[in-house]
């Protein structure tokens, strides 16, 4: 039987906000990484120029250990798709994007570190927190995520990419924009994930809190206990990759519990990625703010928001109002999943945006 998995996109991104449980010492920490590191090829493992192609059809090879699994649906333009998750990667196209596969090829990548891409750590051995931490925002951090798609762009011989990012995939996308503006041709962000500024300007987009307030009363202390196990920094590097996966289902399943999607407003989802989830988030720390780099995009950028998303419009419209060329779309009565929950508006934003001179 068709495995069906949803495991919000986005479901973890609001994870550094609730300091607290890491101590003063997290709190205080600067972020890995910042725009403009891998423009300058600055802590990364490998050049941004890819390696020569194994011939592999499913697979583009992005560092001499790293590799990306793959695939597409339609003909013409190449438009590229950034999952969300953090390391949910899509199993089956999006519905919303159908009717346009005669115009546009639509590819579908797995990120490092989840899906059946590359997976090059498993478990740490050392005891240095410090050392671990670097190791892991170098290896599945944001900028080895961001370098991927620069290599991903040279592979397909684009001078400019269109970007399609979901969630997380649309932080991830609009960093992108911000380290390679001339390399960017459009950019679609739907319900992208509130991590451009921290500490977040809008608490209400705290998904972690709207989950408990939408819990029955039954069920509040045991989701407490369970988030204070997984905000429990000083265990993080005693986890295996397959325990942080299981920590990540174990937050969807409670997620599940308060959403109204039914079976059929479902994408079916890959393997969940575990250490590039936390990798990510080492690499921005707790206190940053993206948005100037991202007033120098030019090009253009619609963000789609759905109304009933857990997610506040206050916090989507945070993207469209730094970007000086963005357009802000709302969809009725859909929430994360907007391409799934009702395709035919989706598309139908979608489509005048893409063909719009």
């Amino acid at each position: 039987m068709k495995r069906k998995i949803l495991f919000i996109s986005g479901i973890v991104v609001i994870l550094l906000l609730s300091v607290g449980a890491f101590g003063f010492w997290w709190m205080t920490q600067q972020p890995l990484y910042t725009p403009g590191m891998v423009r300058a090829e600055q802590n990364l493992r490998g050049p941004l120029t890819p390696p020569a192609q194994t011939g592999d059809p499913d697979y583009w090879q992005v560092e001499d250990d790293i590799k990306l699994y793959h695939f597409a649906e339609g003909t013409g333009r190449n438009v590229l798709i950034v999952h969300g998750g953090p390391g949910m990667p899509f199993r089956e196209p999006l519905a919303g994007l159908a009717s346009l596969t005669g115009d546009y090829r639509f590819i579908y990548y797995d990120q490092r570190g989840c899906g059946k891409s590359s997976r090059p750590i498993n478990k740490f051995t050392s005891q240095n927190m410090y050392e671990n931490m670097t190791t892991l925002d170098k290896t599945l951090g944001l900028g080895a995520q961001i370098a991927d798609i620069e290599r991903i762009r040279q592979i397909l011989g684009e001078e400019k990419l269109i970007l399609i990012g979901h969630s997380w995939g649309g932080f991830l996308a609009s960093l992108y924009a911000a380290e390679f503006p001339d390399h960017v041709e459009k950019l679609i962000l739907i319900s992208p994930a509130n991590s451009l500024v921290m500490p977040q300007p809008d608490a209400d987009s705290d998904l972690f809190a709207s989950v408990r307030t939408r819990l029955p009363e039954d069920r509040v202390a045991e989701y407490d206990a369970f988030m204070k196990e997984y905000m429990d920094f000083n265990k993080l590097f005693t986890r295996s990759e397959q325990d942080l996966i299981d920590m990540d289902a174990k937050f969807g399943k409670y997620y599940l519990s308060v959403v109204n999607l039914t079976e059929d407003k479902i994408i079916e989802q890959g393997e969940p990625g575990g250490w590039m989830t936390w990798g990510m988030y080492i690499s921005m720390g707790q206190r940053h703010d993206y948005r100037d780099l991202m007033r120098k995009v030019t090009a253009p950028v619609l963000v789609i928001h759905g109304t009933d998303d857990l997610q506040s419009e206050k916090a989507s419209r945070l993207y469209s109002d730094t970007f000086p060329n963005a357009r802000f779309a709302a969809i009725q009565g859909v929430g994360h999943f907007s391409f799934q929950e009702n395709p035919e508006e989706f598309n139908d934003v979608l489509k005048e945006f893409l063909q719009a001179k």
